[in-house]
């Protein structure tokens, strides 16, 4: 198969494909005249890293599960492991997000939003409450990694 054809099976454009060979992690085979030739199981890989990504999973997560999918052998344990750990980090990611978004939600409505210069949120944002001693609201001693 062409990369067009692949592209439209796989739902990848030919760049992300390109990209994914480049950096391993499909290897299609070259006809004689040099064009790539994409076969089924190229398909499968590349709609496996398609879902992969999409709910989350790094290139090297990616590069990882990929192994594990041709190992026949595997256990399914190592699998789970890597999938468990996402999940970690997705919830760690939820509780930060929406730490920001009451942080965020705080400012806004204290600004008044009006034509004076005194604004929350700009104050917020630069940390001048706590450089003067003045209470903070909780939510925005939050530390953004």
């Amino acid at each position: 198969m062409n990369i067009g054809t692949v592209s439209e099976k796989s739902g990848l454009p030919a760049k992300t494909i390109r990209y994914y060979e480049e950096i391993g992690l499909i290897a299609p085979d070259r006809r004689d005249n040099g064009y790539r030739d994409y076969s089924v199981e190229d398909v499968h890989r590349l709609r496996f890293l398609q879902r992969a990504r999409s709910i989350g999973f790094s290139v090297e997560e990616c590069r990882q599960l990929l192994s594990l999918y041709a190992d026949r052998e595997r256990e399914s344990a190592e699998v789970k492991a890597i999938a468990t750990a996402k999940l970690e980090e997705i919830e760690c990611k939820i509780v930060e997000l929406l730490g920001l978004r009451d942080m965020l939600k705080h400012l806004v409505a204290h600004c008044h939003g009006d034509d004076r210069p005194d604004c929350p949120i700009i104050d917020g944002l630069s940390g001048k409450a706590a450089l003067h001693g003045e209470a903070v609201e909780p939510s925005l001693r939050l530390h953004v990694g």
